[in-house]
């Protein structure tokens, strides 16, 4: 049964006259990783915050179709509630800190805490977000102290810790150096292992590819791919419509290494292993 699942969804922001997400239908499985990908102002961050209900309870506005996520209506369930099925990170971690705790222990338990959730069981969960994202070692230091990546992944510690059924990030890395970039993505993907349902909206699509399961490409609040990454990016056009495709993929494609679907490689690894093979029958 799919965990998420948005019908035809339509919104605009209050006195705008174009619609910001204009007819998004697609599902998502248990587990899956799905990164949504566009260029700048394709409705990526008005996505995620619609899974969440921020669209448009918070944001307010016109809005139509259907979002249903973790079984409940979106539209007509509010976002403290939506809250404890699918948790949020946005862009800049300085946006989630609590700013009133001293240590990366108390930041984590912050919402716990005003959530009521007995200390047993909140101690159990803090030292489980903090281990699977690697902090446990830093837990006495300030948040503040933090490296950007160190930081970014407290954040997504927070949002763990209330036990979601889904992860919705909005452009997490936007303000990471590759190596703060590699800890988010590497977290991510340990949380997908153990079933964690992940939605990412990224520009680093070389990262999507590689490592989702499927992708959403967006453009001007439209549809215009979904599916498996190598569908996604071998198709024609998507750099006229100012879709980022990975360098790796743009090479083959010039090249004419092609998978036995007729797709192109979107990783390294699988370029080398289709260009190896490839080189092979040519000096054959």
């Amino acid at each position: 049964m799919s965990v998420i699942k948005v019908e035809n969804l339509r919104y605009r922001y209050p006195r705008q006259t174009e619609l910001a997400l204009d007819g998004i239908s697609f599902t998502v499985e248990p587990g899956e990783f799905v990164g949504i990908v566009g260029p700048n102002k394709a409705g990526k961050s008005t996505l995620c915050q619609a899974l969440v209900g921020l669209v448009p309870h918070f944001y307010k506005g016109a809005i139509g179709g259907r979002v249903e996520v973790a079984g409940l209506d979106v539209h007509a369930t509010p976002v403290a509630e939506v809250s404890r099925k699918a948790g949020i990170v946005f862009q800049s971690p300085f946006t989630q800190m609590s700013g009133a705790k001293f240590s990366v222990y108390e930041e984590v338990a912050f919402g716990l805490e005003r959530a009521g959730i007995p200390r047993e069981e909140m101690l159990r969960r803090i030292e489980w977000a903090l281990r699977l994202l690697g902090l446990w070692e830093l837990r006495d230091r300030n948040p503040f102290a933090l490296s950007g990546g160190q930081m970014q992944r407290l954040a997504i510690a927070s949002v763990l810790v209330m036990q979601p059924e889904v992860l919705i990030l909005d452009e997490p890395t936007s303000q990471l150096d590759p190596a703060g970039t590699s800890e988010v993505f590497a977290a991510v993907t340990d949380l997908c292992r153990q079933g964690m349902t992940v939605v990412m909206a990224e520009h680093k699509v070389d990262r999507i590819a590689a490592r989702a399961d499927k992708v959403l490409v967006l453009d001007r609040g439209q549809v215009l791919a979904w599916g498996p990454p190598g569908v996604v990016f071998s198709r024609e056009g998507l750099e006229g419509r100012g879709v980022a495709v990975p360098p790796v993929t743009v090479a083959a494609r010039e090249l004419g290494w092609q998978e036995p679907g007729g797709t192109y490689p979107v990783t390294v690894e699988a370029a080398v292993r289709i260009g190896g093979a490839a080189l092979g029958r040519d000096q054959g």
